[in-house]
């Protein structure tokens, strides 16, 4: 028997021969179609494809896609563990020709694949074609050698595929297969279609028309092919069952249900085991591409989801949660072809665990005020809409789970009343706001909220995704559209834009469309989770219901994520150095620096701060991956995640946990925040303090950088240190030793000028005067005196000798310099140009100069000064 991954394989590998490239599965939440919740067949990731607006490397291509429908205008939600073919997870395998091949090809190799390499019977195959397309009709005689009996025409929609109101489209061909007459039904097309015995397992979509205003449809010049095939129905053929249910992914899953709840798989909980298969596959899919539950959008159907397996385990007698221990059962099942749940299995296990944790608590009180209120009612009275709300409101029981626990009794649900409790509840919530003494201009937020919904967050996963503008705000009024050069505020019903809070800055970015583009400057957040986008129309006109691209500034994002992630790891280095009363008070993470405000009642020490540093490098350069569980808060602080100041946090939290733990602890900090961080600890590259001081009494700041910002400091002061090593000429090693024994040398220099100056203020200067003949000569050798003080002390000396020769030599640096000076009544008689070249002479030197009455020289040999001197001597007495 052909296993599901087997078949998966053959498909795939088929059209890998074919020429096809083999794409991998695109994300539950696609990134290029803003009116889907989730991807819901192949062609999702191919759309802007085979609209013109991309073009890729390749012209065929082969997909085995992931597929949730349970939302929107594609939900099967209701249905699904009823029925032996719907789910709200599925895979479906297509080839997709984009202006390549069309329908002879496309029905050869569907042809081919289905009898050749999976061995069908031909008997067991007809087809359906659309009522006008002759084409397909005499290809499927030629191709496949089909009778006109098994060759049907279909005139309705089900057979002509359309893109959207305008756009491509193209008739299909789909493929049924035969179950024999021992089951109900009859053919596509005839009374008993909705029977079992023929199921669709193929569909082929010839784009060869493009639709414009209605009445209007003109040929493609590149017709296209988008086929899909459901896995779970083809398998269920392959391994000779009728139920998708009895194949052997979902079986190997039903399986595990009935251990972990020890009820019999095929017994009177039949329907449960299904849901808490189907609902498995899609919680574990939703939560590894990005989604988390919530109360609005995509996270809210994936808790309805969760939330209905969870009730059908507790149906089932499951006192304790058991969901989270299903996901090694479908781990092994799918996690080879899809290993993105393999990564995701620890933030799937423990989502799983704390929703149902807190739903069962809920469920049993919800459950209890279910049968109190059914125990009023009559025989198949509908439960209240007030009570189905306060089931929503009090409990998280939304609509459909209610509805669903009443399936059982044939009770349904006063929807009316329901939503008018809902519009109730929404009044008191405007009027109860109005009240808080909001700015007037803020009003228009609220109202946008209420019409059109909290915004979606994609950021975590994605920095590109599609979206559609919902609301455009221009000086604080709602608009229809904004011109170009308009400053405006952007609301979209999905966003990878962050917005500011927790101390992370808001992204920037563009917003762009057809003929249609705005910069986006700043995110901010309106209302607890309405992202509104700032920023001005550049190109084109803006409008309310447009399409349009949103993208993050990528680089900026990065910079910003590496200071966020390097300010947790700061946190926890400064608890470690500096103990456990440091607690952070404010903080900023922007692309270019970070800064962060801790109590901390004295400064921080240079080693205190160099330690720190090494402490944030050390964890950096471990590289470990950075992890985000979703819990309580009261879950995450138990296990010693902290909470930030400022933060305001509801049910459940993001806890975001990086570097090597250490004893009991999971990871080296953990902490609560909802904001965007690096994948591993490497990703931040460098880390830098650049300075420290006080905010306030008992708070310190430290400011410091990460990644390119963190080089650029390094490099500039490398540069600094370069030039001050060029200025004393000496290497960047040497510099502490140089300017230390320079700072030494100057001190000493300045003991020993206030020395000469003290002697010369007191005149001891004129007591060392020699009598060479008839001149009086005063020498000195001055030792380290600066060179360049000896022409004021020489100026000194003579004017206190009054008549006379002054000779100082000085050995600073290790080299002799010489200044001679002669009296005005002695000019005629010595010059001090031909003294000093004599004394230069006796050092080593050549030469010297000045003038008659004050010159300077020097020479190499500072160990003969007073050889300088006596050459001067003898010099006076020849």
């Amino acid at each position: 028997m052909a296993s599901s991954n087997d078949i998966r394989a053959t498909f795939l590998d088929y059209f890998d021969r074919h020429g096809h490239e083999v794409v991998e599965s695109s994300p539950l939440v696609p990134r290029n179609d803003p009116t889907l919740m989730f991807a819901n067949s192949g062609m999702v990731q191919f759309k802007n494809v085979f609209t013109g607006q991309e073009k890729r490397a390749y012209t065929r291509a082969t997909t085995a896609q992931k597929c949730v429908r349970a939302g929107g205008k594609h939900n099967d939600l209701d249905n699904v563990g009823y029925t032996a073919r719907h789910h709200t997870f599925f895979e479906m395998l297509g080839n997709f020709s984009f202006g390549d091949y069309f329908k002879d090809m496309a029905i050869h190799h569907a042809w081919t694949l289905l009898t050749r390499d999976f061995a069908l019977p031909k008997d067991k195959l007809l087809v359906t074609v659309y009522s006008e397309d002759d084409e397909a009709a005499a290809l499927w005689k030629k191709v496949a050698g089909l009778p006109d009996e098994r060759i049907i025409r279909i005139g309705t929609s089900d057979n002509f595929w359309r893109m959207g109101d305008t756009g491509p489209c193209g008739p299909c061909s789909e493929i049924f297969y035969d179950h024999g007459s021992s089951i109900p039904g009859g053919p596509p097309g005839s009374p008993d279609e909705d029977g079992d015995r023929f199921i669709e397992i193929w569909n082929l979509v010839f784009m060869q028309y493009e639709e414009g205003p209605p009445g209007t449809r003109v040929n493609l010049p590149r017709p296209s092919i988008d086929t899909g095939m459901g896995l779970e129905r083809f398998a269920a053929i392959l391994q000779g069952k009728h139920d998708n249910y009895d194949t052997d992914t979902l079986r190997a899953l039903i399986l595990a249900s009935a251990d972990a709840t020890g009820q019999d798989p095929d017994g009177p909980h039949r329907v449960s085991h299904r849901v808490v298969a189907d609902h498995l596959r899609s919680t574990t899919f939703l939560i590894a591409d990005g989604v988390l539950p919530s109360n609005e959008g995509r996270g809210y159907v994936l808790r309805r989801i969760m939330r209905r397996a969870m009730r059908h385990a507790h149906m089932m007698g499951a006192r304790d949660p058991v969901m989270f221990k299903l996901v090694p059962a479908l781990i092994r099942q799918m996690g080879a072809t899809y290993p993105e749940i393999v990564r995701a299995e620890p933030l799937v296990t423990e989502t799983l665990r704390l929703e149902e944790t807190r739903f069962k608590a809920m469920l049993d009180r919800g459950l209890g005020l279910l049968t109190e209120e059914t125990a009023r009612l009559g025989e198949g009275q509908p439960l209240p809409g007030a009570v189905a709300f306060k089931l929503y409101d009090t409990f998280g029981f939304p609509l459909d789970l209610t509805q669903d626990a009443l399936r059982e009794q044939g009770r349904g649900v006063d929807v009316a009343g329901f939503e008018a409790a809902m519009a109730e509840q929404r009044s008191r919530a405007r009027a109860a706001w109005a009240g808080t003494g909001e700015a007037a201009t803020e009003t228009v937020w609220f109202e946008i909220k209420e019409k059109i919904g909290a915004s979606e967050f994609l950021g975590y996963s994605t920095e590109t995704a599609a979206a559609e503008i919902a609301a455009l705000v221009v000086d604080g009024h709602p608009v229809p559209k904004a011109e170009a050069g308009t400053d405006v505020a952007v609301v979209l019903n999905q966003t990878p834009f962050y917005a500011e809070s927790g101390g992370q800055v808001g992204d920037t970015g563009v917003i762009t469309g057809a003929g249609l583009r705005i910069a986006v400057t700043d995110t901010q957040k309106k209302l607890g989770e309405l992202f509104v986008h700032l920023g001005r129309v550049v190109e084109g006109v803006a409008e309310v219901g447009t399409p349009v691209m949103a993208e993050v500034d990528h680089a900026r994002r990065a910079a910003i994520r590496a200071h966020h992630s390097a300010t947790h790891l700061l946190h926890e280095a400064l608890r470690r150095r500096l103990g456990e009363h440091v607690t952070q008070k404010g903080s900023l993470n922007a692309p270019d620096r970070l800064r962060f405000d801790v109590s901390q009642p004295t400064p921080i020490g240079r080693e205190d701060l160099a330690w720190v540093e090494h402490e944030v490098n050390a964890r950096i350069r471990e590289n470990t991956e950075v992890t985000t569980r979703l819990m309580t808060p009261e879950a995450a602080v138990a296990e010693g995640a902290m909470a930030l100041f400022g933060e305001k946090y509801g049910e459940e939290v993001r806890v975001v946990a990086m570097g090597k733990g250490e004893g009991n602890r999971t990871a080296f900090s953990v902490e609560l925040c909802g904001g965007t961080h690096v994948r591993r600890t490497g990703d931040i590259g460098l880390f830098k303090i650049v300075g420290e001081g006080a905010v306030s009494a008992g708070v310190r700041r430290i400011e410091a950088v990460t990644a390119d910002a963190a080089l650029a400091v390094v490099g500039e002061t490398e540069r600094r240190l370069n030039e001050a090593a060029a200025v004393l000429k000496a290497n960047p090693a040497e510099l502490p030793e140089r300017v230390a024994a320079l700072t030494e040398e100057r001190r000493k220099l300045e003991r020993q000028v206030a020395e000469l100056q003290k002697k010369l203020a007191t005149g001891g200067a004129a007591a060392e005067v020699e009598q060479v003949g008839d001149v009086r000569f005063a020498p000195r050798n001055l030792g380290e005196v600066p060179p360049r003080e000896l022409k004021g002390i020489a100026e000194a000396i003579g004017k206190q000798i009054e008549s006379g020769v002054v000779a100082l030599v000085s050995t600073a640096e290790g080299k002799a310099s010489i200044v001679v000076g002669v009296t005005a009544d002695l000019t005629s008689r010595y010059s001090a140009v031909e003294l000093v070249r004599t004394a230069s002479a006796a050092v080593g030197g050549k030469g010297g100069g000045g003038r008659a009455d004050m010159a300077q020289a020097g020479g190499p040999h500072a160990e003969k000064a007073d050889a300088a001197l006596a050459a001067i001597r003898a010099a006076l007495a020849a």
